[in-house]
């Protein structure tokens, strides 16, 4: 299989225009909750999800300057020397709260067989740029929790850790604010639209936002640094998917960030429009908890063309800024303790799409059981995974 995927490292398509459903959460927010609008709009949102396990989120609350801050803020901290960023690792809690620095995360999806099967069923020319030497990613990571504590003892200690504030000065005055700021108006945005899904597939609107009413959120920017590893064709970060229940990206001042369509296994190089937007995709709890109606959308990101001639372009206009590679990145958990056993009616739809796709033709792997299960229960089985190939 490592052989299947080696065999397409050189095979990489042209990018696939962006296509992605573009929903509208002010309609929702805005109009009555029974109105045939805001009906239309929560199934198109969960329609879109089933379909490409991903769509385009707008919503007049984001703020294009609350992202630039951010971003300068997350460059600013990377450009910092590897001593004092390592400060803020937390190995023993597996990296869930502080930094991650680069060559520590190995995409999973490269000793992982379902995985590989799926890059296997990819036609050669919309595979992912090649894993199969199982090295770690070049980037860094940092994550900020944005959490309600809950009101009961957890189960999961470890997955719900205090934060961890850098120390530089000229960091740590603008770190909190600005942090809580953008988090907060993606977390708003993406529970907005776990309302909206809901509603979509049939099921109240406080289903899924109930649940991760005390989920371990977390802000996750990652960090490329683009002056060691921004040359064409480097992968940044392998094909992978997320295990949270809906991952939320801003802009970033770099393209590079690739998603596969799941009903065409099509491969479109992302590019979120101008203005009050976001990308979300599925994630493993999701998935889950829809019994495989949605599936977590698998990704990558790598330095293509386009990331190329915008590395040129900011290195002439901004020669002052750090070169680096900043993800706006949020990740929406349901609760820990929320017991994940797949709910029925998601789970029968899925059963009669997969079923669907077969009779057209379209592969979809060994078919999955999703045992029932707590959240973190999950989340813990994935991070001891990772752990072992590290």
């Amino acid at each position: 299989m490592a052989a299947a995927a080696a065999a397409a490292a050189t095979m990489i398509p042209q990018d696939v225009p962006m296509d992605l459903p573009v929903i509208d959460l002010d309609v929702f927010l805005n109009q009555p909750r029974d109105s045939p609008e805001v009906q239309a709009e929560c199934i198109k949102a969960a329609n879109a999800l089933i379909t490409y396990g991903a769509l385009v989120l707008h919503d007049s609350r984001v703020a294009e300057e609350d992202n630039s801050a951010f971003l300068d803020l997350l460059e600013d901290y990377f450009a910092q020397p590897e001593e004092d960023l390592k400060k803020d690792e937390r190995p023993e809690l597996h990296y869930q709260i502080g930094v991650t620095l680069e060559n520590t995360e190995k995409p999973k999806c490269a000793v992982d067989e379902p995985c590989l099967n799926v890059i296997a069923r990819l036609a050669p020319s919309e595979r992912p740029l090649d894993i199969s030497a199982h090295s770690p990613d070049p980037k860094c990571r940092f994550f900020w929790k944005m959490v309600e504590p809950p009101p009961y003892a957890t189960k999961f200690p470890g997955l719900n850790a205090a934060n961890v504030v850098p120390q530089t000065p000229h960091i740590k005055e603008r770190w909190a604010p600005t942090m809580d700021k953008w988090g907060a108006s993606m977390k708003n945005a993406v529970e907005g639209l776990t309302e909206m899904t809901a509603v979509g597939l049939g099921l109240p609107a406080e289903t899924f936002k109930d649940a991760g009413r005390y989920g371990p959120h977390l802000l996750a920017p990652t960090a490329s640094d683009l002056t060691k590893y921004g040359q064409k064709d480097t992968i940044l970060a392998g094909f992978h998917t997320d295990l949270n229940f809906l991952t939320i990206h801003g802009r970033s001042r770099y393209p590079g960030l690739h998603i596969w369509a799941r009903n065409t296994g099509k491969r479109i190089a992302v590019k979120i429009p101008p203005g009050n937007h976001l990308l979300v995709q599925a994630g493993k709890q999701l998935e889950h908890i829809t019994g495989g109606l949605i599936k977590a959308g698998f990704h990558e990101v790598v330095v293509n063309d386009r990331t190329v001639e915008v590395i040129e372009a900011r290195t002439r206009q901004f020669p002052d800024r750090p070169l680096v590679r900043i993800s706006s990145t949020f990740f929406w958990h349901l609760s820990s303790d929320h017991d994940l056993t797949p709910i029925p009616a998601a789970a029968g739809k899925a059963k009669k799409l997969r079923a669907e796709a077969y009779n057209l033709g379209r592969d979809e792997g060994d078919e999955v059981v999703y045992e029932p299960m707590l959240v973190g229960e999950l989340v813990q089985n994935e991070l001891r995974h990772i752990a072992l190939m590290t």
